[in-house]
């Protein structure tokens, strides 16, 4: 059992990550969070930790922008989307028990503190921004560090603000 509050766009994401773990969550309701839902989650944040898990779409990032933007200090899961697709539908819902199980195990903690550890020439020597496949390649070594996919801007956010290490980042840049 993970101790920590996991919340999840909807009751379908829930089923999918109960297959996955004995857990408690939340859910959001989509983009609308009903009446109370902010609360909860700032309730539960206090109280025993949150993971943000949302859907690797759009809207989903939307969400987890607007939930960490107003509930500092959550940690993040984050999904691959192609285990997350299913006949043209992307989400949380689709996903293995085994794909969810390994995003969670890669969580990561916002940091609350500005923190410059990389910068876009770090992105650009290492192919991350400027050629055919830097989106690719984004796309892999966010899988490997846990922090998703990003344009080359949240990317970059992403680095500095989960907590990525120098020697983390140069190990998922050699296994490409």
């Amino acid at each position: 059992m993970i101790k920590e509050i996991i919340v999840v766009e909807g009751r379908d994401d829930v089923t999918a990550v109960k297959r996955a773990l004995d857990c408690e969550l939340i859910t959001t309701g989509g983009f609308g969070f009903p009446k109370g839902v902010m609360e909860r989650i700032k309730a539960a944040q206090e109280r025993r930790g949150v993971i943000i898990f949302t859907d690797p779409d759009f809207a989903g990032e939307k969400i987890r922008k607007k939930i960490a933007a107003e509930v500092p200090g959550c940690k993040h899961a984050f999904l691959p989307r192609e285990e997350a697709k299913k006949d043209g539908d992307i989400g949380i819902e689709n996903a293995s028990p085994e794909s969810i199980l390994r995003a969670l195990n890669k969580v990561r903690t916002e940091s609350t503190e500005k923190r410059n550890e990389f910068s876009q020439v770090d992105l650009v020597t290492n192919g991350l921004i400027g050629n055919e496949d830097a989106s690719y390649r984004r796309d892999t070594v966010g899988q490997i560090l846990g922090i998703g996919y990003g344009n080359a801007k949240q990317f970059l956010n992403r680095l500095n603000n989960y907590g990525v290490l120098r020697e983390e980042f140069n190990k998922a840049i050699e296994s490409l």
